[in-house]
């Protein structure tokens, strides 16, 4: 596949590289869009309420605003979904502000790439925003994140 047609670009805003080349947009929903940016072929919207569907594909998480998500095995799922899918396609990750719960979950997306959990945040507060991650508790679950099927860390409760 090519990857000019379905990748983003690393200088694109947002756009996190994590350390196998995947490429992932991290988003805040209350910013308007860039009308000549390319559009993600999946999203994955972190919010407390159902967003609206966008015109690509995507999946919701029940997660509030400065809190962590409302079932962690669902966003665990979804988590792993969108990382997999981002060695194919566009993928984003959002929520209203584009800090605290995306850089929780891109946080989470570079532990799955291999990024040790005690490093994962420091690696998006340098590569994406500098205030990701906004809340203790966040951090705490970025760190004791464990992928499906893995023996490493604990799972959040």
């Amino acid at each position: 596949m090519d990857t000019d047609t379905w990748a983003w670009s690393a200088a694109d805003p947002g756009v996190l590289a994590l350390p196998s080349g995947r490429l992932i947009r991290g988003r805040g929903l209350r910013r308007p869009l860039d009308p000549t940016a390319p559009a993600p072929a999946y999203g994955l919207y972190l919010l407390g309420s159902r967003p609206p569907r966008p015109p690509w594909e995507s999946r919701w998480v029940r997660w509030p605003d400065f809190r962590l998500p409302a079932d962690h095995r669902d966003a665990r799922a979804a988590l792993t979904e969108a990382w997999r899918r981002a060695a194919e396609a566009r993928v984003e990750i959002a929520c209203a502000g584009g800090r605290g719960r995306t850089g929780t979950a891109l946080a989470c997306l570079a532990i799955l790439d291999g990024v040790p959990p005690d490093e994962a945040v420091r690696y998006v507060r340098t590569h994406y925003d500098h205030r990701a991650v906004e809340t203790p508790w966040q951090r705490r679950y970025a760190q004791r994140f464990e992928p499906a099927g893995e023996g490493r860390g604990r799972q959040p409760e």
